[in-house]
């Protein structure tokens, strides 16, 4: 097993996420920690980088409105932000780690900083994907 894949895995768990898979091959960790209003967040470990992508909704009716919005919901990532996937509808947030110097700190900041966001903006987000 990857010794960095392992970090991660210790780390997460170390976090109290729930393990929903893992292909140590690929790299690929996905968990979940409900209460923080984190399910299915895959974490991609590809050396030199940790990857951490978390689908957030999907745009039906997008608007030059809410893609505003959501550049300025970017000023309160502290760690991270959201990005469209290549078809512009999915809403995901991203961020990326050197694996060389990864600490747990730094991998919960990035957690701590999705949960916050997500907790703040709940009904926003609710009703950019309607």
């Amino acid at each position: 097993m990857n010794e960095n894949f392992q970090k991660v895995k210790n780390y997460l768990l170390e976090l109290s996420f729930s393990i929903i898979s893992e292909n140590d091959e690929d790299g690929v960790i996905v968990v979940d920690k409900e209460d923080d209003g984190i399910k299915n967040l895959v974490l991609v470990v590809a050396d030199p980088l940790l990857i951490v992508e978390q689908f957030i909704f999907e745009l039906n009716n997008p608007t030059s409105e809410v893609y505003k919005n959501l550049l300025q919901f970017n000023r309160d990532f502290i760690h991270g932000a959201f990005v469209l996937d290549e078809t512009g509808k999915k809403v995901i947030f991203k961020n990326t780690h050197e694996l060389e110097n990864l600490d747990l700190n730094e991998i919960e900041a990035t957690f701590n900083s999705l949960a916050v966001l997500l907790s703040e903006h709940s009904q926003e987000l609710i009703d950019f994907s309607k």
